[in-house]
């Protein structure tokens, strides 16, 4: 045995060697010669930045394995246009639960064992430590995320915004609404600022009428959206002016504040709660070094120290423990965690499963209503 293959051998060493241990968990071994470059499809901007510090130089630092990063902003169209070219060039991809939920139904995701996860650092399984649901037979869901709304506090010297009904009202809060240009959540806050209970939004989006409504509220604040696609635009929009409230990733939101300064705040109400996932597109010649990059990130220790970079929260409670101050700033971040106590009292959370279930119904929906 030699060369990749001697590679991948002992990085599942390294792996598997963790299960049963008691202690803290130690770095994993080098890798053998001729290390290859291990490249991951992600959402750039800030929150790549936190995942190049707490992942991909430690992961380059203990294994030698290089990490090339790649634009991805979500959903499977562009995981089918890359695995349509015929190249397997991605080894990772950072994919929504439900998207990646979709993408292992329709085959384009290897399987991952279960067994690369490593123990807590007290000896917890880890399918005791991670989250429920979080161990898929294709992807390891990592962090808990929301999508939240957010405004500009210079735009509204006087009274502030607090509410999804807010959003939606143009005449005691005027200005751009920025807006990510695709059908999620927009359905949920349209409903929600007609006061729909949250529970009930789904149910009634699975209806004729429930899309009707939704399409009739967006179809009140047409005329002063802003369109969004990456992850870093919500809060530049807010930060130049030209929208004054926007929904973004709350993480985003947090870095824009508390590191760079910009006058944004969070409003709580109708969070979209979410996952993100670890996954590996089916075809990639490295599927061993791509398990063993997986095994490393979603150690305890990887996991928190991206946790005290950006407000994310972990799947591992043994991580979550070990959530503290920022690294930088020295900043609390429990306070700006999606789960922090009164952020979740009016949170949606999102059912994957009719998200996977309605991909199609709504993507046709979403370009009916913007040719409208």
């Amino acid at each position: 045995m030699k060369g990749p293959e001697l590679t991948v051998t002992l990085l599942l060493c390294w792996a598997l060697a963790g299960a049963g241990r008691a202690e803290d968990q130690p770095p994993p071994e080098p890798a053998a010669a001729n290390p290859e470059v291990l490249t991951v499809a992600t959402w750039g901007g800030s929150y790549e930045e936190s995942q190049r510090r707490a992942y991909f130089e430690p992961f380059t630092e203990a294994t030698g394995i290089e990490i090339k990063t790649v634009p991805y902003n979500g959903g499977i169209e562009d995981l089918e246009n890359h695995l349509g070219s015929g190249e397997a060039r991605w080894d990772v991809i950072d994919m929504i639960q439900s998207d990646a939920s979709v993408a292992c139904d329709q085959g384009m995701l290897e399987s991952i064992d279960p067994e690369i996860l490593v123990p807590a650092p007290d000896g917890t399984p880890p399918e005791d430590d991670f989250m429920k649901d979080a161990i898929q037979p294709c992807f390891i869901t990592q962090i808990v995320f929301s999508t939240v709304i957010a405004y500009n506090d210079q735009a509204f010297p006087g009274e502030k915004p607090d509410s999804v009904e807010d959003f939606f009202d143009l005449e005691t809060f005027p200005g751009k609404r920025a807006l990510r240009r695709s059908p999620v959540g927009l359905f949920e806050w349209a409903l929600l600022s007609l006061s729909v209970p949250p529970e009930q939004l789904y149910d009634l989006l699975s209806t004729p009428r429930g899309l009707e409504l939704a399409s009739e509220r967006l179809d009140s604040i047409r005329e002063s959206i802003i369109w969004w696609r990456s992850g870093e635009e919500p809060a530049a929009l807010l930060a130049s002016g030209q929208a004054t409230m926007a929904t973004g990733y709350n993480g985003r939101f947090f870095h824009a504040r508390v590191v760079n300064g910009v006058p944004i705040s969070v409003i709580w109400d109708g969070q979209l709660i979410g996952f993100n996932s670890w996954a590996i597109p089916r075809g990639t010649p490295r599927r061993g070094q791509a398990e063993a990059f997986i095994a490393f990130a979603t150690r305890t220790d990887r996991m928190a120290a991206q946790a005290n970079l950006i407000s994310y929260g972990p799947t591992r409670a043994s991580a979550r423990k070990r959530i503290g101050l920022h690294t930088d700033n020295r900043v609390s971040m429990l306070p700006h965690m999606p789960t922090a106590p009164g952020h979740m009292d009016s949170a949606i959370q999102r059912d994957h499963d009719w998200y996977s279930k309605t991909l199609d119904l709504r993507q046709k929906w979403f370009k009916a209503w913007l040719e409208k």
